[in-house]
């Protein structure tokens, strides 16, 4: 992609964070459990005040004088100013099947099925396929399948929502996902319902299969996505903070195993998942462990959270 393109976007949408390390300026743009990515301004030079917390409308204009650019970005009534000779992309990319976050109550393993496929989706939408495995590319396709994005089980609160267009509209290839796992597992009442579906694209089938994705009955099906997601996600490093940030951590993580381990001896089965900070951008969240315990009833499946800090 192009880089001019991706910085153009991030201002049109008044995304303006610099992060300044040493004689480095970057240019935060998608930030994610999946990927940190930055636009890096080369032989960088800032002047003027940069207002790091500034949440208002940004007026912009870029010019190139000889081999050099020249932004100019203006919060309110001041301005900060770049000149730079190139604009290049820098991305890392991680492991993001052990991570998880609960804010939002409710059959809360499925609305960490619609953070990862909503991630997974961002990655892919803007930096490329190119940083996507084929497993990846193919389970993305189901931010487009309402019963399981946003629309039915939204991971964040609404305020927190980027609205996508037509979000209730369903498209042929996330069926068609849904159809593979539904034919691994033998889950048939699901491939009826997802051809009736396919015919009948209305919010009210999209509630239906919402509903039986809660269902013991179908609990096969969200087992066998999530070990998809994992597997597609495992393939990359897992986030380091360094060595004594690390050990602090592993520490946090032991307390949580030993509650996991008494809990199977009680019988009770959980899954371990962690919420992490950003390594290279310092931000608001907090490192923690969580254990989603499950919790079987006669026709829901359900589940309670423990968290450890």
């Amino acid at each position: 992609m192009d880089t001019f393109i991706m910085l153009q976007e991030l201002l049109e949408q008044n995304q303006f964070e610099l992060i300044c390390q040493g004689p480095e300026i970057r240019l935060v743009y998608l930030m994610n459990d999946a990927a940190e990515s930055f636009l890096v301004f080369q032989n960088a030079v800032m002047t003027g005040n940069y207002k790091k917390n500034y949440e208002g409308k940004l007026n912009v204009s870029l010019n190139r004088e000889e081999e050099t650019y020249i932004l100019s970005v203006y919060q309110g009534d001041t301005v900060v100013t770049l000149f730079f000779t190139d604009l290049m992309l820098d991305v890392r990319l991680y492991d993001y099947s052990g991570l998880g976050h609960f804010w939002v109550k409710g059959y809360e393993y499925l609305r960490q099925l619609e953070y990862r496929i909503a991630i997974l989706r961002d990655k892919r939408d803007y930096l490329g396929e190119e940083y996507c495995t084929q497993q990846e590319q193919k389970l993305a396709a189901l931010a487009d399948f309402p019963p399981l994005n946003y629309c039915c089980y939204p991971a964040v609160p609404e305020k927190y929502i980027v609205p996508r267009g037509e979000p209730w509209q369903v498209s042929e290839e996330a069926i068609e996902v849904m159809e593979e796992l539904a034919d691994e597992v033998h889950d048939r009442r699901m491939k009826r319902m997802l051809g009736f579906y396919r015919r009948h694209p209305h919010p009210f089938a999209a509630k239906k299969i919402a509903r039986m994705l809660h269902r013991n009955a179908h609990a096969e099906l969200t087992d066998l996505l999530t070990e998809k997601l994992c597997e597609a996600a495992a393939v990359y490093p897992v986030r380091s903070f360094g060595e004594e940030t690390d050990r602090k951590y592993a520490q946090i993580i032991k307390q949580a195993q030993e509650r996991q381990e008494l809990l199977k001896r009680q019988g009770r089965d959980s899954v371990l998942l962690l919420e992490q900070p950003f390594v290279t951008a310092a931000d608001d969240m907090k490192f923690q462990v969580h254990l989603m315990i499950w919790k079987r009833g006669w026709i829901n499946r359900r589940a309670e959270v423990e968290s450890f800090r």
